[in-house]
């Protein structure tokens, strides 16, 4: 079989200058980063944007070179048409890419200078959780950008193309009632970054579960149970419906105990347990602002005593009520052995009295169930 190399020179000729001008501007891309990396320098942010594109710069340098050889080609080139529809969607899809990295080398870089593993980090959970809320909502919308674009490439498909576009403008009009979820969730996202009713590791209360905000996504919440189960919540779940924030202003808190004990307890002797107790304290349970014994209530069996004390946070606060809980009930079995309530019962003759006495059964003290 021969082949007419006359026919096909004019195809072989443009592949081989497409070939070797993507070489050439794929070597050149690669030095001229390196290049910029290194009188980046001084400028950390200028490297960590580097750092994070260097990949789709790479490969859109190039696809802009063979953009040139094909639109410089002649038309009557066999498949040059499709050649550059191809290489159309690919610089599409590069620049998405590129604009997600982009996005993404932000979030990153507002993290590192706003790291939260300090003693007082809500300035920094504040701008962490507007910065990745904002980011996540930017790269949904790059990729519908790019998508649209794509689209909108096929003359067949431009209309949709259009269609789509238009609707990331119009928040969600023209997609319709199957699209209200989605888009829902992505306005409930911008509520929360702006105003933000939760911020990164804030400790909340959802559904009865008390737990820490672990990640905010463009469509959901992580909230980390106390016993590292995942609690998982829609964004549009948190503007809709009431919940606990223990951490909005401060993380500071107020821990309460109650006892039932009987009335013959002195409250004074308790307060001075109080004091010693809070006083030998880890320091770092009680932050020394608020110690409070008080009666509370009063039953026609019992005394409710309640005790309040500060903390740092919500964690430390609960080992301190436990800490409270488990000493004063030492305390009472030491010196007040009888401080439990009772059931008082009055026998009007000495016979029911004889009859009391032989009943088994019958126990005179009444234990209230512990809080």
């Amino acid at each position: 079989m021969n082949i007419d190399w006359n026919s096909i020179l004019p195809e072989l000729v443009l592949l081989s200058v497409a070939a070797v001008v993507a070489a050439i501007l794929f070597v050149v891309a690669r030095l001229v980063w390196k290049l910029l990396y290194r009188l980046s320098k001084p400028f950390p942010f200028i490297r960590d944007v580097l750092n994070c594109t260097r990949t789709p710069l790479q490969y859109l340098v190039p696809l802009i070179g063979l953009q040139t050889v094909w639109a410089n080609a002649a038309d009557d080139i066999f498949m040059i048409s499709a050649l550059r529809h191809l290489n159309t969607l690919a610089m599409i899809g590069v620049f998405t890419w590129l604009g997600l990295r982009v996005a993404g080398s932000i979030q990153t870089i507002i993290a590192r200078q706003h790291p939260m593993n300090t003693a007082d980090n809500l300035s920094a959970r504040r701008v962490q959780t507007q910065t990745r809320v904002l980011v996540q909502t930017l790269s949904v919308f790059v990729i519908l950008f790019g998508l649209s674009a794509m689209l909108m490439t096929f003359p067949g498909a431009r209309q949709f193309g259009t269609s789509l576009l238009a609707s990331a403008g119009l928040a969600g009009l023209a997609v319709g009632f199957a699209a209200k979820p989605v888009l829902g969730n992505i306005i409930a996202g911008l509520q929360i970054a702006l105003t933000q009713p939760i911020r990164l590791d804030d400790v909340v209360i959802v559904e009865g579960e008390w737990g820490r905000v672990e990640e905010i996504t463009g469509t959901y919440v992580v909230v980390r149970i106390w016993d590292e189960r995942r609690l998982i919540v829609p964004l549009q779940w948190f503007i809709e419906n009431p919940f606990q924030n223990w951490t909005r202003r401060t993380s500071s808190i107020l821990g309460s105990v109650f006892f039932w004990v009987d009335y013959q307890v002195p409250a004074d002797a308790l307060r001075k347990e109080l004091d010693r107790l809070l006083e030998e304290a880890p320091p770092s349970l009680w932050d020394g602002r608020v110690k409070v014994l008080q009666v509370t209530d009063a039953t026609d069996r019992c005394l409710q005593i309640r005790i309040l004390a500060s903390s740092g946070d919500s964690s430390k606060s609960f080992d301190l009520r436990c800490y409270l809980r488990e000493n004063m009930v030492a305390f009472l079995g030491r010196n007040y052995p009888d401080a439990l309530p009772k059931l008082r019962t009055e026998f009007s003759s000495e016979a029911e009295a004889k009859d009391f006495d032989a009943t088994p059964e019958i126990h005179t003290t009444e234990r209230q169930p512990p809080v």
